[in-house]
């Protein structure tokens, strides 16, 4: 038995965002999201790590090699935890998933539905939805190397038009143990709204043809409560949380945190992400701020201030004395 059959349903999962969901937010998400707060409720919740290159995993030299797998790093506060591979090889998608394992994920997820061109031009993420047959060979390697964990499947709509009725098929052959549909094509990227009733048709299909994988649904999920409805309304099994994440890692609790709570958890999660991720750009870091500052008096000049930062003890002293100017 995988660990997805002994969660309770409808499941929650955080999904995989590139440049986000990094090994230093999805920390601090575990700690407030998981934190249990006399006289608050915490939901459940499966993290996903970014996608990671099976290829460059398989084939980049050490030191490029030693930065992937930097976003492989997790502790037990995390889990379950799913490690997200992107690839359009099957024998590196089974190395990748071979190593998950040795690393002690819960389970392995699979791209196929990345609108990046660079990732496309690879064969790989959304293009996958161009050739069905090399994702089943790809999801069939992902399963040799992994071994008795789980294998799933993260994709869209279709590619240039919605092709649930003829794609959705052709995964679930392959059995996943779960398949997240992302309610929109690989052209519409997330221009229009996510059409949730088109992953009430996959379940349909699902059901349909006996599969036993489990649907989960994908796009503009507010916060805890809309997906339940959406859940409900679909017949999905769970539904995945994006965007709703930024700025927020108590979403998985009913928990409303205070302005200076708020910037504290900002000048925190931009400490673990220097000490945690050296190699990457400061940059990164300032999408985070314009949603932890926002929506109260003085919002937009701190975070004007916050964004000429250019490290974590700036990041503090700026937030050190714009409280102590508004207390």
């Amino acid at each position: 038995m995988h660990f997805w059959e002994t969660l309770t349903r409808p499941t929650l999962v955080l999904a995989p965002m590139a440049d986000v969901t990094d090994a230093a937010f999805r920390r601090i998400i575990a700690k407030y999201s998981k934190c249990q707060k006399p006289g608050f409720l915490t939901y459940p919740y499966v993290t996903w790590t970014e996608f990671v290159s099976a290829d460059g995993l398989a084939l980049a030299p050490e030191e490029g090699r030693k930065k992937l797998l930097a976003d492989l790093v997790f502790t037990d506060t995390e889990r379950p935890i799913v490690a997200q591979f992107f690839t359009s090889r099957p024998e590196t998608m089974e190395k990748a998933a071979a190593l998950a394992r040795e690393l002690g994920f819960d389970g392995v997820d699979i791209n196929m539905g990345c609108p990046d061109k660079s990732i496309e031009k690879q064969g790989a993420g959304a293009a996958h939805i161009k050739n069905p047959s090399l994702a089943q060979e790809v999801i069939a390697a992902a399963k040799v190397g992994a071994g008795p964990l789980p294998v799933s499947v993260k994709t869209r709509l279709g590619y240039n038009t919605d092709e649930v009725e003829t794609w959705i098929p052709k995964i679930l052959a392959a059995q996943p143990a779960v398949l997240t549909l992302h309610a929109r094509t690989r052209k519409e990227m997330s221009l229009v709204p996510a059409r949730w009733e088109r992953v009430k048709r996959a379940v349909e299909i699902r059901n349909e043809l006996g599969s036993k994988t489990l649907v989960f649904g994908n796009g503009d999920v507010r916060d805890v409560p809309d997906a339940h409805e959406r859940i409900a309304a679909t017949g999905a099994d769970g539904a995945m949380l994006g965007r709703a994440i930024f700025g927020n890692p108590w979403l998985f609790t009913d928990y409303k945190p205070s302005i200076e709570e708020r910037l504290r958890v900002a000048v925190e999660h931009t400490k673990l992400y220097e000490e945690l991720l050296p190699h990457k750009s400061f940059a990164i870091m300032k999408k985070h701020y314009k949603a932890y500052v926002s929506g109260f008096d003085g919002a937009a000049e701190l975070r004007g201030h916050l964004m000429l930062a250019e490290s974590g003890s700036e990041v503090e002293t700026i937030v050190d004395k714009w409280l102590a100017l508004h207390r």
